[in-house]
């Protein structure tokens, strides 16, 4: 099996493929532009392991139809990951948001049918669904609050579209927050608290810290891609979208104090003003990718969030400081 995985240099996208680098001999192409992923993040996840040589990595922008076209030939399956994948960034600009989102993805879908691939897994997220009375699920009508939110929701519908208008075999997982290693450059907001708690010994919540969320470690969201690439029964999946999380709801000072726990020094927990366009309540129903996918959680919040805390331990003060200044973060 061949496959394709776009943004397969930011962080879901090393751990997809040291993930399937792990559970076989996959043949992969990862396509990335550099904006946020570095190719130095991906040998890092995949330096340990035997196989991978297998690993092509092409630098190209899916905003270019001909980049989308050469890197789809020859694919069994397409994995797309790469996006803008923020709230904040997509209100200060839509349309940046919109090219990459939406245009990109459009790019991608044609060319996936032009060049015959199989398969297209297409990553969103919670932001489509807006402000519901939680769990979030396949049924429930969206209400995106934000720009991000909306191109998303766009996707969604042409996976949908190009199943039923051409025949790609599409399937759209909404992720709830992801967290896990390789998250060195990740303002999200694990990766965050453990950076801020590093570099200030403090941890800033946006809001009063009751807002809650639903944290998924990154191996179990590669767990639910690699049963798609592998299914073989009925076609009942194509076409639809899966909600993918714990089905459980953590506020963030629970995340605070939980990551402050982990500090054998003095961690304060500040609050700041809540940010525009930012879900109050979100977690998610994964009963439908349970029944249907056959998927399972296997690590629970303490021992994700303790596993990324000592992979950061190994990182030096001076590559998160330098890291942490060309994210822009303050």
């Amino acid at each position: 099996m061949k496959i394709l995985i776009t943004g397969g240099c930011g962080f879901i996208g090393v751990n997809l493929v040291r993930y399937l680098l792990k559970k076989g001999d996959y043949k992969i192409v990862v396509v990335d532009n550099f904006s946020v992923g570095k190719v130095e993040y991906l040998n890092e996840a995949i330096q340990d392991l035997p196989n991978k040589s297998l690993v092509q990595i092409v630098e190209g922008d899916i905003r270019n139809r001909d980049i989308c076209e050469k890197v789809t030939q020859s694919i069994d399956v397409i994995v797309h990951l790469a996006a803008q994948a923020g709230v904040i960034p997509s209100i200060k600009d839509p349309f940046y948001d919109c090219e990459i989102n939406i245009i990109g993805t459009l790019n991608l879908l044609y060319s996936a049918v032009k060049n015959k691939v199989d398969k297209f897994i297409f990553a969103s997220s919670n932001a489509p669904v807006g402000e519901q009375v939680p769990p979030v699920n396949e049924t429930k009508i969206p209400k995106p609050l934000s720009p991000y939110g909306a191109s998303k929701l766009a996707c969604e519908a042409y996976c949908s579209a190009f199943y039923h208008s051409y025949g790609l075999k599409t399937v759209i997982f909404r992720f709830s927050n992801v967290y896990g290693p390789y998250c060195l450059h990740k303002n999200s907001v694990v990766a965050k608290f453990i950076k801020d708690g590093i570099l200030k010994g403090e941890l800033t919540i946006y809001g009063d810290g009751k807002q809650t969320r639903d944290f998924i470690y990154v191996d179990d969201i590669c767990q639910a891609i690699y049963l798609v690439l592998n299914y073989k029964n009925s076609d009942q999946i194509w076409g639809t979208l899966f909600h993918l999380g714990t089905g459980k709801e953590t506020t963030i000072l629970e995340l605070a104090e939980l990551v402050k726990s982990l500090f054998d020094k003095k961690i304060k927990i500040s609050f700041a003003p809540p940010r525009k366009g930012e879900i109050i309540r979100n977690y998610s129903d994964i009963s439908k990718a349970q029944k249907l996918l056959g998927f399972k959680l296997s690590i629970s919040l303490e021992e994700g969030v303790k596993k990324v805390y000592n992979w950061f331990r190994i990182k030096s003060i001076e590559e998160i400081k330098n890291v942490e200044v060309l994210s822009g973060s303050e």
